[in-house]
């Protein structure tokens, strides 16, 4: 596994050539790239903006909101297969989405229809360009409070859900965007991730949880750097993936106010501070 930068995931807006350079200077593997920004500067620039820095491309973020109306949705895939050209051109395989944990109309089968339906037919287009695709639960209890149907918010859940759609889809592409927060936020446990396989995940998020509040009441857009509370056991975390053979990128995404009041440049070396930590931490190496 490998660290990657994703400027997105601290609060940091930058181009793609600044998120280059930062990622490159506080040392980072990789780079989470805009698909869309990658597509407009041209994927052979792209390509070779980050091979002079020694950068490579970690993963994108899914380009598309499948939950659009029926019509808005087909439209968007037809331009799915161009922006996959993009990336393949790049080099980026990764790609990844959050699914909501809640819904206000549809009880859970009508649900996992839903997502099946709509996600088999963008894991088609996805898998034809070699692309993985990453689907990241919810665990937070806050999030499906005040709402009438709960979905799927754990790991043994989501996991379910990419077989069924790779079922639909006729594909071998599907997997986890396992997020530490939500592992933690969804009472689970090492035994959980010792038991997955390298493919089983497409991409991780480490980061930490607050202190002293019970984990029924933690929110989900208030959490820590990795180990500035010591709440989740990321080295447990970081070195059962090591021991399953986890090939993929590593995500910082604390949703830090802190971090929100630094400059860029402050905020990306601090998250690569705590990084790095981690990782020294769990006795992993680079």
């Amino acid at each position: 596994m490998f660290k990657s930068l994703s400027p997105g995931a601290i609060g940091v807006q930058a181009d793609l050539a600044t998120a280059v350079g930062l990622a490159a200077a506080n040392g980072f593997d990789a780079l989470h790239i805009n698909l869309r920004e990658a597509a407009a500067l041209g994927a052979a620039q792209t390509r070779d903006l980050l091979a002079r820095a020694g950068i490579r491309p970690g993963g994108f973020g899914f380009p598309l909101d499948y939950r659009r109306p029926e019509a808005e949705f087909d439209e968007a895939l037809a331009e799915l297969a161009d922006l996959c050209a993009v990336a393949v051109a790049v080099g980026v395989t990764r790609t990844t989405t959050w699914i909501p944990s809640w819904h206000d109309s549809l009880d859970f089968v009508a649900n996992h229809a839903f997502h099946v339906d709509r996600l088999s037919r963008a894991a088609r287009i996805l898998d034809a360009h070699g692309i993985r695709f990453g689907l990241e639960f919810l665990g937070p209890k806050t999030l499906r409070d005040g709402h009438p149907y709960a979905f799927i918010h754990t790991l043994e859940g989501m996991l379910a859900l990419c077989n069924d759609i790779e079922r639909a889809a006729g594909t071998r592409n599907m997997g986890l965007l396992l997020d530490a927060y939500h592992w933690y936020t969804a009472r689970g446990v090492l035994r959980e991730i010792e038991q997955l396989a390298d493919a089983d995940i497409v991409d991780v998020h480490v980061n930490d949880a607050l202190p002293d509040i019970p984990l029924s009441e933690l929110p989900d857009t208030h959490r820590a750097l990795p180990g500035e509370t010591g709440v989740i056991d990321l080295r447990g975390f970081l070195q059962a993936l090591a021991r399953l053979g986890y090939s993929g990128p590593v995500v910082v995404e604390p949703f830090s106010p802190r971090l929100k009041e630094m400059s860029p440049e402050d905020a990306v070396r601090a998250t690569a501070d705590a990084l790095h930590r981690a990782w020294r931490d769990a006795g992993l190496a680079g």
